[in-house]
């Protein structure tokens, strides 16, 4: 049910409303966002309809969840670029491929899964060229991805398992959920997120988050290469990239 003085809404301020409330991970059914926008459900139908035409909403086609498409996507990707976070990242993207000989990735979150931002590719001739900038995957799938993850915390875990979980016994199916929910708790331990023959047999990866300037991870450094080459440098790998990550977010924390 509306509240009482949303008839006063212009119609702008009303689709700002719908966007806002899918911000909320939580917030994905149609009778939520209607509630949190403060709209009646026809009201919110119609301006969800517009939005998914227009690319800013998607509409999951088994449970009918809604969730922020890839136009918003692109506004995000405008918004980092504001903070030049792609800028700041890529001198730590080209130093470690130089250093390691492996691709390097920037990943951003976005929803329930993580997008390629930008990335860097070594000069060891067995690569990891799986991903390409645009790429989305579920969080959790790659190193850099469950990083991000494992950022997250229980309330918004439980919010974006339903999703992932969907994706994970349709793609990937020898990464069941059990062992995500292992690795996820294996990367809040060590501080740093390690997977091997998930998305690619005989390859793997590690990664870190990069923390943006209310704490929140915005984005995560990750390395993917051989298993080999992963799990026998896996301390010197995370000391790096750690490292790389905390000189990031010393462009917005100055004094840190």
């Amino acid at each position: 049910m509306s509240t009482p003085d949303a008839n006063a809404l212009s119609a702008t301020q009303k689709t700002c409303r719908v966007l806002a409330s899918l911000s909320d991970p939580c917030v994905q059914r149609l009778t939520d966002i209607a509630q949190r926008a403060a709209l009646d459900i026809s009201t919110a139908r119609r301006i969800l309809k517009d939005l998914e035409t227009e690319g800013f909403v998607e509409r999951d086609p088994v449970n009918k969840h809604y969730m922020l498409g890839p136009q918003v996507y692109a506004m995000h990707h405008a918004m980092v670029d504001g903070l030049d976070l792609r800028g700041l990242a890529r001198p730590a993207l080209i130093r470690l491929a130089r250093r390691f000989g492996d691709t390097v990735i920037l990943s951003l979150p976005m929803g329930w899964e993580s997008v390629c931002l930008d990335l860097c590719f070594g000069d060891y001739p067995i690569r990891a060229n799986y991903l390409q900038v645009g790429s989305r995957r579920p969080l959790g799938v790659g190193a850099g991805s469950l990083a991000l993850l494992s950022t997250l915390d229980e309330v918004e875990t439980e919010a974006v398992m339903p999703m992932v979980r969907q994706r994970l016994t349709a793609k990937y199916p020898r990464f069941p959920e059990s062992d995500l929910i292992t690795a996820t708790q294996r990367a809040r331990g060590v501080g740093h997120a390690m997977l091997l023959d998930v998305v690619v047999e005989k390859m793997g990866g590690l990664g870190v988050a990069v923390r943006g300037p209310s704490g929140r991870a915005i984005a995560a450094l990750s390395i993917a290469a051989l298993n080999e080459r992963i799990e026998s440098r896996e301390a010197e790998l995370a000391q790096a990239l750690s490292q790389e990550a905390r000189d990031i977010e010393r462009s917005w924390w100055p004094h840190a």
